[in-house]
């Protein structure tokens, strides 16, 4: 297995990968987690763009057998100026992670996180947070394991009416009297 910066042959394959990943995520919290259907082909659009930005990084994890399913895991990162909002300064942000269950418990995940935070420390980012989903255990303990700390928790209230949700997900929020 090696890990290399993804191409833009490589997106119908990222793109399959990540669609995977956001099932994962909304099958834990489906008010939380968006799914927006063709997943695969909205992410493969999303970073194919990504490839051509200059604080982007996205590696893919590839097989030595080679062949179609050969892309076995990916990684995609950004650098972040400094966010007021969040109380944190300039950074990598580690947005994706995610290996092919079939490849799983081999180092590929390892490998690919090891490689992002490689490329962005030689970008210069200082630090590099991520998000991981709250029921996703496996996952704390396996960033724990590369160095990561807890550092907050996001919370998220549901508004109670559809109208309301409806003006959140257009951008139009309502204002109430």
């Amino acid at each position: 297995m090696r890990v290399r910066t993804a191409r833009s042959s490589d997106l119908p394959r990222v793109g399959e990968l990540a669609a995977e990943l956001v099932r994962q995520h909304h099958a834990l919290d489906a008010s939380r987690f968006m799914l927006i259907e063709p997943i695969a082909e909205g992410y493969r659009r999303f970073l194919g763009g990504e490839l051509r930005r200059k604080g982007a990084v996205v590696l893919v994890a590839e097989a030595e057998e080679g062949g179609p399913d050969a892309i076995v895991g990916y990684a995609y990162a950004t650098l972040e100026p400094r966010n007021w909002n969040d109380l944190l300064d300039a950074s990598g942000k580690l947005n994706d992670v995610f290996v092919d269950p079939a490849a799983r418990r081999r180092g590929v995940g390892r490998a690919l996180c090891r490689a992002v935070l490689a490329e962005l420390t030689a970008r210069g980012a200082p630090r590099v947070v991520l998000m991981s989903a709250w029921r996703n255990p496996d996952a704390h303990v396996f960033f724990e394991s590369l160095g990561f700390r807890r550092t907050m928790l996001e919370m998220t209230a549901e508004l109670a009416s559809e109208e309301a949700r409806a003006g959140a997900s257009s951008g139009k929020a309502r204002r109430t009297k």
